[in-house]
């Protein structure tokens, strides 16, 4: 017999734990385990509950959210799902939470009232990390070292070359894994993380701070240049359109893909379409199959393809379908994608 999934609600909003509470309560193969208003009480009922998943906002009385992860990622690791109100600063924060061992993001409306509507969400989003490698928070001290640019004369003003990356559950930690080995000079680069609107934002300034190359949220029309990143703004389908010898994006609203926007699929089947063997694809951590028919249709046009493989991912969702399909060329471990995505490139 399949067990539930234990969830503990930590919130110091009544009305939102009481409304995610009967929210989660209808959803098949979940039950609300406990409640807590703070931190000091989500202690007590971790220990005496042991749930499996924990909701977690930021902003709590007598100890903030991002303090509360860090003793619980040292001292009794579980899998957490930060519920955040959508605003900059939040957004910064639940950035860090990510960096530090949380899985994944879900914005909560202004209005406490409205929140009633995101129960088919949250459950999806806790099924996903449900059992889910819990990564270890870095101890590396360069971490947020802001690594120094030097001016080079191999960047260029289009690029003839191009890589695709997609990612979900774990993947904010997966692609700065990648993207921080990337050399300066690298082929343009477009990527998806399944994020909230306006976090994508905060996601890029901050792998900004951390890569050689430059990072930015994508905006319509921008152009796909050698020694740049452009990340999907969240709620925006992005797709790689060609003009001449270049390429740029098209940033577009759009029905869900996969109950996704932006989607993985999206982006990839416009780079099979656009690019085809001038295209190298990488699909990363992620729980569901989005992305695996695109990276299919990227290899049938010629493009060379890597999966992450199952022992570094978080959730070995994403990549296993897209082997499954007969779409991969290459399994990589999270800390060889980048220098084996350059030494193929390279010789395309």
């Amino acid at each position: 017999m399949v067990q539930d999934i234990k969830v503990l609600i930590v919130d110091d909003s009544a009305v939102v734990r009481k409304v995610f509470s009967a929210q989660l309560s209808g959803q098949k193969g979940i039950v609300v385990i406990g409640t807590a208003p703070d931190p000091y009480v989500a202690r007590e009922l971790i220990v005496k509950l042991k749930p499996d998943v924990i909701t977690l906002d930021i902003e709590m009385p007598r100890m903030d959210g991002i303090l509360f992860l860090k003793k619980l990622m040292k001292y009794y690791p579980l899998p957490v799902i930060i519920v955040s109100s959508l605003t900059a600063h939040n957004s910064k924060l639940a950035l860090e939470a990510l960096s530090i061992g949380a899985l994944e993001v879900i914005v909560k409306p202004n209005a406490a009232y409205s929140v009633g509507d995101m129960g088919v969400q949250l459950a999806e989003k806790i099924r996903a990390v449900y059992g889910a490698k819990i990564p270890k928070p870095s101890t590396n001290s360069r971490r947020n070292k802001i690594l120094t640019r030097t001016a080079s004369k191999a960047l260029a003003e289009t690029t003839h070359k191009v890589i695709a990356v997609g990612a979900s559950t774990g993947g904010v930690e997966a692609i700065k894994k990648v993207l921080t080995q990337m050399p300066q000079n690298a082929p343009g680069i477009v990527l998806v993380q399944h994020m909230p609107a306006q976090f994508t934002s905060s996601f890029a300034q901050r792998l900004n701070a951390l890569c050689q190359m430059h990072v930015k949220e994508a905006e319509n029309g921008d152009s796909v240049l050698a020694g740049q990143v452009l990340i999907a703004p969240g709620n925006f389908h992005m797709l790689l359109k060609r003009s001449g010898a270049g390429y740029y994006v098209e940033v577009k609203t759009g029905p869900l893909v996969h109950y996704q926007r932006p989607a993985v699929d999206v982006l990839f089947k416009t780079v099979a379409k656009y690019a085809g063997a001038n295209a190298l694809g990488i699909i990363l951590t992620g729980m569901g199959k989005d992305g695996a028919a695109g990276l299919l249709d990227m290899k049938k046009a010629g493009a060379v393809t890597i999966a992450q493989d199952e022992n570094s991912c978080v959730v070995f969702g994403m990549p296993k379908e897209a082997i499954k399909m007969n779409a991969v060329d290459y399994i990589q471990d999270i800390h060889t994608i980048a220098h084996k995505a350059i030494s193929i490139i390279d010789r395309l």
